[in-house]
């Protein structure tokens, strides 16, 4: 029996990841570990750059990007899905938060309110009010994990996940290992799904 388990490195800055996270759930029987990271630190461990940066200058790519992005939301039907008046934004603490959401536990209600708020609801979740109020929303505790974001162990343990991904192969985000295969960005969600399907 093939495993349907991902690996699934994200970001909440990334569209992508979102996109990507949102077509992988449509796949029956997939058991996702989402996994949180700082994309900024792949970048900087790497020496990558976002597309928007390394692809600014380009006219025509970046204008097949765009067009890419919408194909991919009209074919998973992504109705939801608005792009971030607030972009790019800084994810940090929504990141450490993350991770401050895995040692309480509360992960799983933790990453689907986070990446609404910042994919579907326009919201600029670097402000700390702002995500306490998204936390709040959906039944956590906002101000206890906005505060542990701010401690050293939290800071700390995500400084060591973004380089445990670096060291399996990763440069940007999504990143997404089934076993020890790894595949990069949401135009490989169909590989994915081919394989577990399989």
């Amino acid at each position: 029996m093939v495993s349907k388990a991902v690996d699934f490195y994200y970001d909440f800055g990334s569209p992508n990841a979102y996109m990507a996270w949102k077509a992988l759930t449509e796949i029956d029987g997939i058991v996702l570990n989402m996994k949180p990271v700082l994309i900024g630190g792949i970048f900087k461990l790497t020496g990558n750059m976002p597309p928007w940066q390394s692809a600014g200058g380009v006219a025509n790519k970046m204008s097949y990007m765009q067009l890419e992005l919408k194909r991919f939301v009209k074919d998973h039907q992504l109705t939801k899905f608005r792009f971030n008046s607030h972009f790019p934004v800084n994810t940090l603490l929504a990141m450490r938060a993350a991770i401050a959401a895995e040692k309480a536990g509360v992960h799983d209600a933790f990453y689907p309110a986070v990446f609404a708020a910042m994919w579907e609801d326009s919201l600029d979740v670097s402000r700390p009010e702002v995500l306490v109020g998204v936390l709040d929303d959906a039944g956590l505790d906002g101000k206890a994990l906005v505060e542990a974001a701010t401690t050293q162990e939290v800071k700390d343990s995500l400084m060591v996940a973004t380089q445990a991904v670096v060291d399996r192969g990763a440069f940007g985000l999504p990143t997404m290992f089934v076993g020890d295969d790894i595949y990069f960005g949401k135009d490989r969600v169909w590989m994915i799904e081919k394989r577990l399907t399989a």
